[in-house]
């Protein structure tokens, strides 16, 4: 099995880490409530993840990918950093163009009010954002999230800083809670899904 390497993306990985993830979301039941056209949605998801991963995690923290032996991206993992929050309106003005493709002039403040909520419940004490980790249906069941979920988080551990995350499945939080998130509550006010924010505090590890 050819070795999976796992290294920072650069600007121009962005598109097709953006449709690694809207292949992986595609049936997300939050991201539903966000893009709900169907028919379109993995299209939409596309430029959606693209805006987002520009706006955000590529400029404030780290945008984690999964290569197979020949270069193709088999996994993503969307890291935004403590001081993300600081100058995010204007980083999202700039991204316009691929917002609109993605949720239409009308879909825009049913999406920023669902994230500003989202945002709300999130923990007051500084902390890395796990916003998306996702990978494609050709590498499920080879460890991919596992790796580039471990990758990032021994370098908090090592720096002494905590991560959070919304997670949108019980399957998924099973795979958190290994890798020592704790459920911190329930999140409402989300049409059709019930994501549950978790904490992951920095752990040490001995020699």
């Amino acid at each position: 099995m050819p070795e999976i390497t796992i290294t920072p993306a650069r600007r121009g990985d962005l598109p097709a880490a953006a449709d690694v993830l809207a292949e992986a979301f595609e049936a997300d039941p939050v991201l539903a409530a966000i893009v709900p056209t169907p028919g379109r949605r993995r299209t939409r998801l596309a430029h959606l993840f693209h805006g987002m991963l520009a706006a955000g995690a590529f400029t404030t923290g780290t945008v984690d990918l999964a290569r197979d032996g020949d270069g193709s991206i088999l996994g993503v993992a969307v890291w935004e950093g403590p001081d993300a929050r600081h100058g995010a309106l204007g980083r999202l003005v700039g991204q316009a163009p691929h917002f609109v493709r993605a949720l239409g002039w009308r879909g825009i403040p049913r999406a920023l009010s669902l994230f500003s909520h989202l945002e709300r419940q999130r923990p007051d004490s500084p902390h890395w954002y796990l916003a998306e980790v996702g990978v494609t249906a050709r590498a499920r069941g080879r460890g991919v999230g596992g790796r580039l979920l471990s990758t990032h988080l021994d370098a908090l551990d090592a720096m002494r800083q905590s991560a959070y995350l919304e997670s949108s499945t019980p399957v998924n939080r099973r795979l958190y809670r290994r890798l020592g998130f704790e459920e911190v509550r329930p999140i409402t006010g989300v049409p059709g899904a019930r994501p549950m924010g978790m904490l992951r505090h920095p752990v040490t590890h001995r020699a």
